[in-house]
């Protein structure tokens, strides 16, 4: 059962090979922190959680980092419009973001370095790129000559002959960064400061660094030369990843990654998500309407991570749905696992479904085929609980179940899905066990007079109260929901 992935450098699905067996270094490009995250940044959060997670499941020692980007042209716009600075719009959105991502069920990377803490790593790879012949100074700014690296455009398939031809009528002669450039597909690494805009010194001049030498620099510093994956939205293959390759190959004439992995965007209702078509969703606005965090996980899921997903009423409800299918299954054990005698202390899982899970996870992260698994395992746990609460005793034996369980219970926190064990209701201000079984008799009664109005009146009262009657052969069952 070989890990294969598709790899977007290579255009091809490949056996998962790491740099130092049994390791994985994986690096994230994360948010730019300048508003809150939306469900595009849920699913990528999501997904490449998910992947770190079966990783280590599957064995491997994952080192997980995910950068903020804080030095960017709207965290400063923002902080201009509040009459606040870049810092303190940073720090407010880093804090928002582990709000959302902690409601959402992500665990925390192993690091997150920000582009403000990175600065002698930046200015570094920038001089070794200049001494090389890759960049070059022009009045304070420092860019990067596109020209002298020739794979550039090997990640996202652009040539540069194509793009030239597309691009002429685009350029503006006038544009002072323009007049800079020695080639007009060189792209800035260093910025010369403006007024009024926070910067740092530099051999260059005072000034801030372009957005793509932050993950080059962020990268190098925490995970070395090569890494095994570098993950991230298919938005950002091209400039942003197209970019980083060719700053980090050209000083260290190794491979930035192994693996090259994107997730595919988020549509709203059929279109592109944005702000001015007022589709706009943020995770905290989602999840303040009361749509459980574990069904944005499911939904999530349930599509191939490198396609598109379109976000819909609809589709919320079939993931809300879904989660409370998988959800009864996950609360099996705690509703029911005292009645069938377990023991305390966990169960041997199911070797043939772990198995079949895992061959078919295998497959490129197919985390939908995953999730079929779960349904099956969570579908027969509630089958089973039904079959109790008529009958008194389960079909499958008691320890067969426990087996079950643990894997539903095992598998489900691989992809991230977990229920939480809600409160026991107050019953103090209820009816009491007698009380109930005085008004059964009396439901009793009314159907043996055939008066099934007043039969399912007392039905729809109990209910009502928190209690739901189940009629069998043997009489009538009861319990609170």
């Amino acid at each position: 059962m070989t890990l294969t992935l598709h790899n977007t450098l290579t255009r091809r699905q490949e056996p998962f090979e790491t740099v130092e067996t049994g390791k994985v270094k994986m690096y994230y490009c994360g948010v730019t922190v300048y508003d809150y995250c939306h469900l595009g940044h849920a699913r990528a959060c999501i997904v490449w959680d998910v992947v770190r997670r079966y990783l280590q499941f599957i064995g491997y020692e994952v080192r997980y980092i995910q950068n903020f980007t804080d030095i960017d042209d709207k965290i400063l716009n923002r902080a201009c419009v509040e009459h606040s600075s870049m810092e303190a719009v940073a720090d407010r959105f880093i804090k928002a973001y582990f709000e959302d991502m902690t409601r959402l069920g992500i665990k925390e990377a192993d690091e997150y370095p920000r582009a403000t803490h990175t600065m002698n790593g930046i200015q570094r790879l920038i001089h070794e790129l200049e001494n090389k012949g890759f960049a070059y100074p022009a009045d304070g700014d420092v860019y990067y000559a596109v020209r002298q690296f020739a794979e550039y455009g090997k990640l996202s398939g652009r040539r540069l002959e194509d793009m030239q031809a597309g691009k002429s009528d685009r350029v503006n002669v006038e544009d002072p960064e323009y007049q800079k450039k020695k080639d007009p597909f060189d792209f800035a690494l260093w910025k010369a400061a403006r007024p009024g805009e926070p910067a740092w010194e530099s051999p260059w001049g005072p000034g801030r660094p372009g957005w793509h030498i932050e993950c080059s620099a962020m990268v190098r510093d925490r995970l070395g030369d090569t890494i095994d994956i570098h993950a991230g939205g298919a938005d950002l293959i091209f400039p942003h990843h197209e970019n980083e390759i060719a700053q980090s190959e050209a000083v260290t004439a190794k491979p930035l990654a192994r693996y090259w992995l994107h997730n595919g965007m988020v549509k709203v209702d059929g279109e592109k998500m944005s702000k001015s078509l007022g589709n706009f969703i943020t995770i905290r606005e989602l999840l303040d309407r009361g749509v459980d965090p574990m069904a944005v996980r499911l939904f999530v899921l349930t599509a191939q991570y490198r396609t598109p997903i379109d976000f819909t009423d609809e589709a919320i409800a079939a993931a809300t749905n879904g989660w409370h299918t998988i959800k009864e299954g996950l609360l099996f054990g705690y509703q029911y696992g005292k009645q069938l005698g377990w023991g305390v202390g966990t169960a041997s899982l199911l070797a043939e479904t772990v198995e079949r899970f895992q061959e078919t996870v295998n497959n490129d992260f197919n985390f939908p085929g995953g999730l079929t698994v779960l349904f099956e395992l969570a579908k027969e746990l509630r089958r089973e609980g039904n079959i109790l609460v008529h009958e008194g005793k389960t079909e499958t034996s008691p320890d067969e179940l426990q087996r079950q369980w643990q894997t539903l219970v095992t598998l489900a926190g691989v992809l991230g899905l977990e229920a939480k064990i809600e409160a026991e209701p107050d019953k103090s201000n209820g009816l009491s066990d007698a009380e109930i079984e005085a008004k059964i008799e009396q439901r009793q009664e009314a159907r043996k007079a055939k008066n099934f109005a007043e039969s399912d009146r007392i039905r729809d009262e109990l209910q009502a109260q928190g209690i739901t009657l189940i009629d069998s052969r043997d009489g009538t069952r009861w319990h609170r929901n």
